[in-house]
């Protein structure tokens, strides 16, 4: 189920943050048991994952140790529990009237379960599928709350998106370089170093140019926070791909949470991005000094 994985699910916050409602308690209870729920849901697409590749994970150095290629977690009981990790969220969630976000949910499924038979062996393709799934989620967290989203908003997160997931295939091929039968990604291989830094290079510039529009929206309401919190958010960016350039972005997770210096990065964009909510809600806005 991959618990370490869970930590993208906290992008479900990011659309009620930018509304200014997260921190009420009814939208901060339904964010959280969303934050469950995608849980569970993309837990069901790992197991499924790793049963369809079970036999090549078996010749992987690292993957072999995964419970289900290990025999740890047999497949006749992962079978059952990832059909009931797919669909139960989404049909409870519909149950109680949120049909938005179980309908997000039942897209995420559709879309996870084309990875895993088919899509992952396409070239390009197969970055663009991953790098939805982080879309969903933030999307999802609209829906779930019944909040609108901005398309920079959108633009924001589907370029950075895009920059992690080209950043960790960029980081892989860098790891595969000399064993090439080692790993267990097949379009790895269709794949040359110089196109990964290419679609990296252009994300990356791309989520920079869309957060600093967002930053300096006029019509939105200019403030301090959102100015200056794009320094930090740069900044981030910047050593985000420093560690891609190195090969050392294969695990995205792992880079966050063991760079002391994102991590401060984060926590400073963190507090100036609130601080710029705060600022949009209540009207308090940079002069014009034109």
């Amino acid at each position: 189920m991959r618990p370490k994985q869970w930590a993208k699910n906290a992008l479900l916050a990011l659309a009620p943050l930018a509304a200014g409602v997260l921190f009420q308690p009814t939208v901060l209870l339904e964010v959280v048991l969303g934050i469950i729920a995608f849980s569970l849901t993309s837990s069901g697409g790992y197991i499924v994952n790793d049963l369809l590749d079970i036999e090549s994970d078996k010749l992987h150095p690292k993957k072999r140790f995964r419970p289900i290629p290990s025999g740890e977690f047999p497949a006749r009981i992962a079978w059952p529990t990832a059909i009931v990790l797919l669909v139960a969220p989404a049909g409870i969630a519909a149950a109680f009237g949120f049909f938005t976000f179980a309908g997000v949910l039942i897209a995420y499924v559709i879309i996870q379960l084309s990875y895993c038979i088919w899509l992952k062996h396409q070239p390009v393709i197969d970055i663009i599928i991953v790098a939805s799934g982080f879309v969903l989620r933030a999307v999802a967290g609209a829906a779930i709350v019944g909040v609108p989203i901005t398309q920079w908003f959108i633009l924001v997160i589907s370029s950075g998106s895009l920059f992690m997931v080209a950043g960790k295939r960029y980081s892989e091929k860098v790891e595969s370089v000399g064993k090439e039968q080692s790993h267990t990604r097949k379009t790895l291989n269709l794949y040359s170093l110089g196109y990964l830094r290419f679609v990296w290079t252009v994300a990356a510039t791309l989520t920079m140019l869309s957060y600093g529009l967002w930053a300096f929206d006029l019509n939105g309401g200019t403030s301090i926070g959102s100015i200056i919190s794009v320094f930090p958010f740069g900044t981030a960016l910047l050593l985000y791909a420093y560690d891609i350039e190195r090969g050392e972005a294969s695990a995205p997770e792992d880079v966050v949470l063991k760079d002391v210096r994102l991590l401060v990065c984060g926590a400073i964009w963190a507090a100036l991005f609130l601080l710029s909510v705060l600022a949009r809600q209540y009207g308090w806005q940079v002069p014009n000094l034109s």
